[in-house]
């Protein structure tokens, strides 16, 4: 046939209208393929407006001209607000041409004419998005008929029904008034199969950017294109806890001990809890939770840390089980201070220096100062207890030292008695020249090994 050039042109021509035009996002495509049917009754004297334009429009075997086969195809790109603008290609060939035709030449009957035409159309859809999807369309285009051509003005009325998102029937009736006298006005009736593609989905979700709320982010059809991260049912926008899997009534976030307190808000989320203690146990319920309290399983006041004793000293060591309740100590010695290794240097540094007159036990009195200092460091840990020890040289005989040293021990004792020390806490006992520190052989040596050392009992 010779038009089917002119039909492949048309084709070519919207399809490189489809490429020109780059594709939006929010402006998916529309190609439908299928067939036309031509009616040319009435075409008469009556005219666009007489009273015959429509008579007898759906009789379909005397006057409509059908090709068995491919013979429409249009290309459409959505606009916006329901707004479309299309180009349509068409082939058909005219074997009757209305009932009283321009040419009284002509009759109803013809042979073997050609018909193509090429239309663009603005189309308004009034259900967009919608199953049954009707429109109208106004436009215009060129139409040969047995190679005489001619403008025409169309105006389109038509619905499509959508199977699914993207593939529909459509079904279209086009009225084409001609502008020339050669060229009859006529209809043109097409149905086809419609392919809906092109809209930009950029995270690659399967939803396109247009119905996306979260259009970067793949995300689930459930939530408009949002991601629910960690799968609890709970878009992350909404989900105070994106990344871990929780509870609705908890905005997403997990609760693991089960208290009804959200674990980003729980000071205990492994142990169940009270609310008003951020979701922390309090056993024996005085106010104070379990890991502050110093008696979990006895009520007491916040003052007293949740015991119903106080610990005044504040070593953890309540005064109830405090041996020195007034000075703060340690729980291994029963809330009374531990005598440090520093502490014991001091005092034998200080005892070392506690002078006698010589072979005697009386203590000279310029050591006095120096045994105020000892008396003030043996009152810091009133429950310890110490040994005064006395040691000699090897001048003299050895029963005379052992004598001297316990003198000199038993001495140094009364005196701490006599100025506050309870005489509980302190022993004495001497070791004559037995435990030298230093050479005998010298007199710097024999003046250090003549010492007492107060040491702590053990």
């Amino acid at each position: 046939m010779k038009n089917l050039s002119r039909l492949l042109f048309a084709m070519l021509l919207v399809l490189g209208y489809s490429n020109v035009n780059a594709q939006d996002q929010n402006n998916p495509w529309q190609i439908t393929i299928g067939v036309n049917a031509v009616d040319a009754y009435p075409n008469g004297d009556g005219g666009l407006f007489s009273e015959t334009i429509f008579d007898e429009f759906g009789n379909v075997t005397d006057h409509w001209n059908i090709l068995p086969s491919l013979s429409t195809i249009s290309v459409s790109k959505y606009l916006s607000d329901g707004f479309s603008f299309g180009l349509t290609g068409s082939l058909n060939k005219i074997d009757k041409w209305g009932d009283k035709s321009s040419n009284p030449d002509v009759t109803n009957n013809v042979s073997d004419w050609s018909y193509y035409g090429v239309d663009g159309t603005i189309k308004y859809n009034f259900s967009e998005g919608h199953t049954f999807d009707p429109f109208v369309g106004l436009g215009g285009g060129y139409t040969w008929v047995d190679e005489i051509g001619a403008g025409t003005l169309n105006g389109t009325l038509g619905f499509n029904v959508w199977f699914s998102d993207n593939i529909g029937l459509t079904v279209q009736t086009a009225y084409k008034h001609a502008f020339e006298d050669y060229l009859d006005t006529h209809f043109q009736h097409t149905a086809g199969i419609s392919i809906k593609f092109g809209g930009t989905d950029t995270d690659g979700d399967g939803i396109y950017d247009k119905d996306d709320a979260c259009p970067d982010v793949a995300g689930l059809e459930a939530f408009n294109g949002c991601p629910d991260t960690d799968g609890d049912g709970i878009e992350d926008s909404k989900d105070d806890c994106p990344n871990e899997a929780g509870l609705a009534e908890l905005n997403g976030c997990p609760d693991t001990d089960g208290d009804g307190i959200a674990d980003n808000k729980d000071n205990c989320p492994t142990v169940a809890g009270l609310k008003a203690l951020a979701g922390c146990p309090d056993a024996d319920g005085d106010g104070v939770t379990d890991a502050d309290d110093k008696c979990p399983s006895e009520a007491g006041p916040a003052a007293n840390n949740g015991c119903p004793w106080p610990d005044k000293d504040g070593d953890g060591v309540l005064d109830k089980d405090d041996n020195c309740p007034d000075v703060k100590g340690t729980v291994a010695n029963n809330g009374c201070p531990e005598v440090s290794e520093a502490v014991q240097k001091t005092l034998n540094e200080y005892a070392k220096t506690i002078l006698f007159d010589t072979g005697k036990s009386t203590i000279k009195a310029q050591s006095a100062a120096v045994l105020a200092d000892i008396i003030g460091i043996l009152k810091e840990y009133p429950t310890a207890k110490f040994t005064v020890e006395g040691h000699t040289d090897s001048v003299g005989s050895e029963k005379l030292n052992q004598r001297l040293s316990d003198s000199r021990a038993n001495s140094v004792k009364e005196y701490l008695v006599e100025n506050g020390i309870d005489a509980f806490r302190l022993s004495a006992l001497g070791y004559g020249e037995s435990k030298p520190i230093d050479t005998n052989k010298t007199r710097s040596g024999r003046a250090n090994n003549r010492r007492v050392e107060i040491n702590l009992a053990k």
